[in-house]
This record gives structure tokens, sequence and C-alpha cells, in this order.
């Protein structure tokens, strides 16, 4: 009986173990399938020759994206934008959703300020009224008009407010009992406990400005100014062969407009592949269990 049972947990663990891995090799074959065609020929991938492993192994797109210097200073500009976003993003969301955590009567404009936050989630003023504002303050062709243009995302700020009153409530009293003030508790006691919350965020407001184009679309007026995602999108193979050397022309004919977005794709998507694990156990480890001793 009891060996008829371990059969049956064995059996039932390695059909899990096969659904997992399948389900894997499904999340994982979409980002192999676009490094595969960004590697393939221009006649391979128009015959459908082009499934698990490159056809026509060429890498002409790739030289197509970084034979311009612009695409690099595209990159330190969306990486640029990436860290002071990320900073300035994680430090207001911090400093807001630390207040709002409290109830009415430890905060009373909380009620307020929450209305205001999501109403400005539901609703805004639209891109003519937002492009005249950010012109106002002299952010056109500026690098602060990409940081600052989405510096609250209020998803984020209640996010982290839900998550800071949903500590324990003692370890706040005991530490006013010892004598912090509201930034020791902020920074000594809450930042700690909330590696989780404050992965998810980074995470998220990451993924937002190396992703995001269509800020510098209608905020840069120069093509140099443009992060990486805008200059990308703005890249097109028609292009006059007259122009170009024998080597980049040679590499246009053996690029199709699918294999050169496969590889746009690709360069675009590998450093945010190469960021997420990093942050990636902070979402599934507990942090606060235990930090209270009945």
């Amino acid at each position: 009986m009891v060996e008829e049972r371990s059969f049956i947990s064995k059996t039932l663990n390695g059909f899990n173990a096969g659904v997992l891995v399948f389900i894997t090799l499904l999340c994982l074959y979409p980002v192999w399938y676009t490094l595969v065609v960004s590697l393939s020929s221009k006649a391979a991938v128009a015959a459908g020759e082009v499934f698990f492993w490159p056809s026509g192994f060429t890498l002409s797109s790739y030289k197509l994206i970084v034979e311009d210097m612009q695409f690099f200073n595209s990159f330190l500009i969306s990486l640029e934008r990436v860290v002071l976003g990320s900073s300035i993003t994680f430090f207001i969301v911090l400093l807001m959703a630390y207040p709002l955590a409290k109830n009415a009567k430890e905060f009373g404009l909380r009620n307020i300020i929450m209305w205001l936050l999501i109403f400005c989630m539901l609703f805004n003023g639209g891109l003519v009224p937002w492009f005249i504002t950010m012109k106002s303050l002299g952010m056109v062709n500026n690098i602060w008009g990409l940081v600052l243009g989405g510096g609250l995302p209020v998803f984020n700020v209640i996010l982290v407010m839900n998550f800071f009153r949903n500590l324990p409530k003692e370890l706040e009293e005991s530490a006013i009992v010892d004598g912090a003030g509201p930034w020791r508790i902020l920074f000594h006691i809450f930042m700690p406990l909330s590696k989780p919350v404050m992965a998810t965020i980074l995470v998220f407001t990451i993924v937002y400005h190396w992703n995001e184009f269509f800020q510098a679309l209608v905020l840069m007026t120069k093509t140099e100014n443009y992060p990486l995602q805008s200059y990308l999108r703005q890249v097109t193979i028609i292009t006059d062969p007259s122009n170009m050397d024998a080597e980049s022309a040679m590499r246009l004919a053996t690029t199709s407009n699918q294999t050169l977005n496969a590889a746009k794709i690709f360069v675009t998507m590998l450093p945010l592949l190469i960021v997420y694990p990093f942050f990636q156990r902070y979402f599934v480890k507990g942090i606060t269990l235990g930090s209270v001793k009945g």
C-alpha cells in the first residue's frame, strides 16, 4: 500500500514537473524565436523556414542597427533616463506612500490627497495641455522632460501605501517610544522590511522608462535627443542604396523589415532580461514574518 502511494506520488510529481517545463518553454520560445529570426537571412524568413534555429545565419540586422553612432547615443540617453527616473520616482513614491499609510486621525489631509491621486490616475488633461505645461517649464529637448513627465505613478504609490499599512503597527510605536522620528522610522524600519514591494516598484519604473517612447516623440524636436526606444522606432529599412558603401548595401540586401524588427526587439529587451533576475527573488520572499513577537 505504501509502495503504491509512493508510485502515485512520484507519477504526479513527474507529471507536474513536465507541465511546468512545458509552460516554461512556451514562455521562453517567443524570446528565442525573436533571436532566431534576427539572425536569419531575408530569404529564409520570407520562405517561412525559420522555427527553432537560424536559417542562413547573418548578423546584417544588428550591423545595420549599430553602424550608426546615434544608436549608442540613444542607448546612453535611455540609460540616463532609467537611472534618473527610477531614482527620483522611487524617492517620491516612498515619501508620499508613508504618510498616506496612516489613518485620517494621524494625517488629516490623507483622504483629500488620496481622492486627488485617484482622480489624477483615472483622468488627465490631455496631450496638448500636457505638452504646453512641459514647454512652459522648459522641459522640451531636455532629459528632465522624460524623467519628470511621469514621475509620480499613482499605482505604485497605492501599492507601497497598502504594503506599509500591513506592517505591524507595534514596530512604529516601539520606535517612537525609543525616540525615533518619522525619517528614521521610514528609512531604518519600513524600508528594510519592504524590500519586496520596493523591488517591485523599481522593476515597474525601470521597465516604464526603458520601454516608453511616445513622450520623446512629443517633447524632442531633434533626433539626437531621442532615447533608444524612440530612435529605434524611427529607424527604417527604406534607405537609398546609392548613398551607402558596398558593405552596407550588401547587408541591406540580406535584411528585411521582419529580421530588422526582430533585432530591434531583442536588443531593447536584453537589458531588462539581465536586470530582472536580480530583483525576482524579492517577489517571493516574505520579509515581515516573525518581525513581531507576541
